[in-house]
C-alpha cells in the first residue's frame, strides 16, 4: 500500500510531546521525513529517540517562536536543506497556566507574548518558508481550539485571532497554490489538559459534546494527515472543528 508521504518533508511545531508527537507518529506513518521544533529542548530529545526507534527519519530545532530571530534562522537552515516544503503543522503554542484563565489582569507584555506565540508566529514562519511550500504546493496546518467560539480567556482570544489569520494566510498563500486550513480541538483526553484544568471544568466542557466519548491527540492527528493530503486538495481556507459536536460551537441555522 501506497504512503501519501512518502518522500515528503513536513516541520511540525511544538514537538517535544503531546500533540506535536502524535502529529509526528502519524506523519511518520505515512512515510514523511519529520522537521521537528520545540523550545523544549530536552523533551525534543525524547521524542527524536522515540521516533528513531519506531523508524521515523527527523531532524530537531530548538526554536522560541517568540523570538522572530530564531523564525528567520530555522527557516533558513531549512531552506538550505529541503528545495521544497510539503506541510507545517504550527501546532506550538503556550495552552494552560495563565493564559487559560486571565483576560482583564493582564498587561500589554502579557498580551502581546501570548499573541506573538499563538497568532503571529504561524504566519511568520509560513512567511519565512514560503518559497519551499510554493515549490512543493504544500499545506500549512494551523492548530486552534474549540475555546475559540466563546474567547473569554487570554487563550481563547489568541486562537480567534488565529482563525482569522488563517483566512488571511489562505487568501495570500493561494496563489502559489499553497493550502492553508485549521484544525479545533475540542476538549482532549491529554495529561496536560488532566492536570492544568480543574475537575468540574473539565467534566463540565466535556457533558457538552454530543458524542460521549473521550477525545485523543491522536483524533486530531488522524484529521491532520487527511487535511494535508492529496485527498483534501480542495479544502482551503477553512477552520474545521474535532470535537464530538460540542455545544460551545453555537448552531447555524
Amino acid at each position: 500500500m501506497t504512503k501519501r508521504f512518502e518522500n515528503k518533508v513536513v516541520a511540525i511545531t511544538g514537538a517535544a510531546g503531546g500533540m506535536g508527537l502524535a502529529f509526528a507518529r502519524h506523519f511518520a506513518a505515512e512515510g514523511a521525513a519529520l522537521i521537528l521544533t520545540d523550545v523544549d529542548k530536552a523533551g525534543l530529545v525524547e521524542t527524536e529517540a522515540a521516533l528513531t526507534k519506531e523508524g521515523a527519519r527527523c531532524s530537531t530545532h530548538v526554536v522560541d517562536l517568540a523570538v522572530e530571530n530564531e523564525i528567520h534562522k530555522f527557516a533558513t537552515e531549512v531552506a538550505s536543506q529541503h528545495e521544497g516544503m510539503d506541510v507545517l503543522i504550527n501546532n506550538a503554542g503556550l495552552a494552560y497556566g495563565q493564559v487559560a484563565f486571565s483576560f482583564e489582569s493582564l498587561t500589554q507584555a502579557q498580551w502581546l507574548k501570548l499573541l506573538s506565540v499563538n497568532t503571529v508566529a504561524p504566519l511568520l514562519l509560513a512567511q519565512a518558508l514560503r518559497a519551499p511550500l510554493a515549490r512543493a504546493k504544500g499545506v500549512v496546518l494551523n492548530v486552534s481550539s474549540m475555546a475559540a467560539n466563546l474567547p473569554g480567556t487570554a487563550y481563547g482570544v489568541t486562537k480567534a485571532a488565529l482563525n482569522a489569520m488563517t483566512y488571511g494566510m489562505a487568501s495570500v498563500f493561494g496563489a502559489d497554490g499553497i493550502r492553508v486550513n485549521a484544525i479545533a480541538p475540542g476538549l482532549m483526553e491529554t495529561p496536560a489538559a488532566r492536570d492544568n484544568l480543574p475537575a468540574e471544568t473539565y467534566q463540565r466542557i466535556q457533558s457538552q459534546q454530543m458524542l460521549k466519548v473521550h477525545g485523543t491527540a491522536d483524533d486530531i492527528a488522524a484529521l491532520g494527515v487527511f487535511l494535508a493530503s492529496d485527498e483534501a486538495r480542495f479544502i482551503t481556507c477553512e477552520i474545521i472543528s474535532c470535537d464530538a459536536g460540542s455545544r460551545l460551537r453555537g448552531w447555524r441555522g
